[in-house]
């Protein structure tokens, strides 16, 4: 974003005019590359262009936190994120309707009625601690009907695998990752095992973060018997074969009760293009939900 605006505000504005298309948009981190107020006053701009359009929300990335412009998630402040973003005008907007901590947009919970079902989509800060899964649990506890979208920054691997091991893209070597307790942040594994293998309601992980191929998936099963699908979906620099910070490539989610069907495409407002290959374009077929 902070090196090609134009595309940015292409992708929200498209967005915007397409608005009868979609029921809600998640960016999943990483709004700004240096947490500064350059880049969040246009990350802004962006994003009003979907007030009273299309509801949102967002997670904050390790690039959205730190102590100054450019200290990436050395620590949890995320005074910036919170300075731009009015909570109150996300639950007027977008379906907002709890966030933790209370008063801030660092884990935001929205809700909506889709062919008549409740969907529940949480946006979880970059290493989700123990106490917001504990705020997250108590929330899924008050709507046992849900079907849950959880949304975090990082999570799963592009070899389709968990966070976990001695990989350096996890929270835990950050500066944040020195907290402990109810502080203490969580990776991949551990938030499948604390968190989204718990609940029967859990359908969908989406999350970023992740270089090299920028794109990966993976199906398990959780506790109940459920089988939730997780994704990787990362245009950004830096992405093997990435241009111009991405071309403005994201991901369309469509979701189909009756044919049992969750499929995806990959596409491009600013190139006016789609990415037809088998890890951008696919579907799950046989989703119970």
């Amino acid at each position: 974003m902070e090196t090609y605006p134009d595309i940015y505000l292409k992708q929200m504005q498209w967005i915007a005019d397409c608005e009868k298309r979609f029921s809600f948009v998640i960016h999943l981190g990483d709004i700004t590359q240096n947490n500064s107020e350059k880049e969040w006053i246009l990350a802004k701009e962006g994003f009003n262009k979907l007030e009273s359009k299309v509801p949102f929300t967002f997670s904050l990335g390790n690039h959205d936190m730190g102590s100054a412009p450019g200290k990436f998630a050395d620590e949890r402040n995320t005074e910036m994120a919170n300075a731009y973003f009015d909570l109150q005008a996300l639950m007027d907007k977008s379906n907002v309707m709890a966030s933790f901590p209370e008063g801030t947009v660092d884990n935001l919970c929205s809700k909506f009625k889709i062919a008549g079902s409740t969907w529940l989509v949480f946006s979880l800060e970059f290493g989700p601690r123990n106490k917001t899964i504990d705020w997250v649990d108590q929330i899924i506890a008050k709507h046992p009907e849900a079907k849950i979208i959880i949304n975090t920054h990082a999570y799963l691997f592009e070899d389709n695998t968990l966070h976990g091991g001695d990989h350096w893209w996890q929270p835990q070597d950050y500066g944040i990752g020195k907290e402990t307790g109810r502080e203490a942040v969580n990776n991949g594994e551990q938030l499948w095992n604390k968190l989204v293998k718990k609940h029967p309601g859990i359908r969908m992980v989406f999350s970023g973060h992740i270089l090299k191929s920028g794109v990966g998936r993976l199906v398990s099963v959780g506790d109940h018997g459920n089988k939730v699908y997780q994704m990787l979906a990362n245009y950004q620099k830096g992405v093997v074969g990435s241009k111009n910070g991405g071309n403005g490539f994201l991901r369309i989610v469509k979701v189909d009760l009756k044919k049992e069907e969750i499929s995806v495409s990959t596409y491009s407002p600013w190139l006016d293009a789609y990415k037809e290959d088998p890890e951008n374009d696919f579907s799950f077929e046989n989703v119970k939900f």
